[in-house]
């Protein structure tokens, strides 16, 4: 009997235990966003969330933030409001994590993404005084990327060098995956999408791609007439007066 009320009182003290440690721990959300759109959400990869203490070097949490995009009316179409919330909806992607912080620290928050495409990663970093205790919950700590995810769709081989007119597709979305079509709330007209020819970092040809018909994708041809091997096609989008680039590219022409 007595060892069974030894094992409960243990039991109790660790339960109090537990509790004690999770008031102690300070949670944070973090969240990886799209500039000029939305969160970037499991529909194009992710985004990894590190926090990392910049005194030491040392990483405190790493995760993957996974889910929806957000609400597009709150994010996108209603003016902000000093102090509102827009991020933080039912499904919205988030990454949580609960620190153990035994006195204010400096702390780095960093945020990559789109995982889904490599080529169009990006990187943010935010560095904020954390104090015990005080959660940061709502839209937290918010990390903007900018940038298009840009993807060469034709050719989808290398074209031979010194060959005639060869059509060019690519699809421009931004970080978030949120669509490009004209007058909409991501303006097709307002970007512009280049096909070039670079060989040795010198621009040999460029040529416009215009809005294809269909959501994300531009569409033009460019000569490789005496266009020599090694050279590589190019597809850049650019938009600078939001500061949004992006940029595919093909395998060298064989």
């Amino acid at each position: 009997m007595r060892s069974t009320v030894c094992c409960a009182v243990v039991a109790g003290l660790l339960v109090v235990s537990q509790l004690a440690d999770a008031q102690t721990k300070t949670r944070i959300n973090v969240r990886v966003v799209s500039h000029d759109a939305k969160i970037i959400g499991s529909g194009v990869g992710g985004a990894r969330v590190i926090v990392r203490d910049p005194a030491t070097g040392r990483i405190l949490a790493e995760e993957l933030q996974e889910g929806g995009t957000g609400d597009t009316q709150a994010i996108v179409v209603t003016p902000v409001t000093r102090g509102k919330s827009i991020y933080a909806t039912p499904g919205a992607a988030a990454v949580t994590v609960a620190l153990d912080l035994d006195r204010p620290k400096v702390l780095e928050f960093i945020g990559e993404g789109p995982l889904g495409y490599g080529h169009a990663v990006q990187r943010a970093v935010k560095r904020m005084l954390i104090l015990p205790g005080e959660d940061i919950l709502g839209d937290g700590v918010v990390l903007e990327l900018h940038g298009f995810i840009v993807e060469l769709l034709e050719p989808a081989a290398p074209p031979a060098a010194g060959s005639g007119p060869v059509e060019v597709l690519a699809r421009v979305r931004m970080m978030c995956g949120c669509p490009h079509t004209p007058g909409g709330l991501w303006d097709a007209d307002r970007v512009q999408v280049m096909a070039r020819l670079y060989r040795e970092g010198e621009v040999l040809l460029s040529r416009r791609l215009r809005y294809a018909g269909e959501p994300n994708l531009f569409r033009g041809s460019i000569s490789l007439a005496g266009v020599p091997g090694g050279s590589r096609l190019v597809v850049v989008a650019s938009d600078p007066d939001r500061v949004n680039f992006g940029m595919s590219t093909s395998h060298p022409i064989q």
